[in-house]
């Protein structure tokens, strides 16, 4: 868990964003999903499972994090599902030549603030290029000294905040975690500021 790469562990954000892509499994197959940041890829492997076209992603400068989205991939028999090396807030040849997107998803992308507006730049552009996409994100509350409102604001970004009971993640097992301190987990979906959503 000290790992400087966090995302060898698949945190409660993560299973709690299964949780909400397990709850819409019915409106997934056929949709185009992009994990962020995916790490163990647990979100992204879900809906996989569940009929979704789906591309895992996390830093060009993680290639252990990426090689664990390819363990996930094979121990779930999905070898149809691209890996790439997408750094936030960087404009590469592979965000430049990403597909279409209906949903992108990232569970606890939210962690270091230093990363928040790297993350929104890259969501931005992917929005900007899917106006009628989604990005459903989870994060573990960690301080009240941060939030991403004037981040939001300035990439004309809107918010939606969803109840963890409203998709049955409120459950102790689901939002809970053996590591010490607080877990809450909050939920919400990002959309372009002017778009009606889907």
């Amino acid at each position: 868990v000290l790992d400087s790469q966090y995302g060898l562990y698949a945190w409660p954000s993560a299973v709690v964003l299964a949780q909400y892509v397990w709850a819409h499994r019915r409106s997934l197959p056929g949709r185009r999903v992009l994990e962020i940041g995916a790490g163990v890829s647990l979100p992204g492997v879900v809906a996989a499972r569940c009929g979704a076209q789906v591309t895992l992603s996390d830093s060009e400068e993680l290639p252990r994090c990426l090689q664990s989205c390819r363990r996930s991939c094979l121990r779930n028999r999905l070898t149809h599902v691209p890996v790439l090396g997408l750094t936030w807030g960087r404009v590469s040849s592979e965000l430049l030549s990403l597909a279409p997107v209906d949903i992108i998803l990232g569970s606890d992308v939210f962690f270091d603030p230093k990363d928040f507006e790297d993350i929104l730049t890259t969501v931005y552009f992917l929005l900007e290029k899917n106006p009628h996409a989604q990005f459903w994100t989870t994060y573990q509350v960690r301080s009240a000294d941060w939030s991403i409102e004037a981040l939001l604001c300035k990439w004309k970004l809107r918010s939606i905040h969803v109840p963890l009971h409203s998709f049955g993640a409120d459950k102790e097992h689901l939002a809970s975690s053996s590591l010490p301190g607080r877990h809450t987990i909050e939920m919400m979906i990002i959309s372009l500021a002017q778009s009606e959503g889907t």
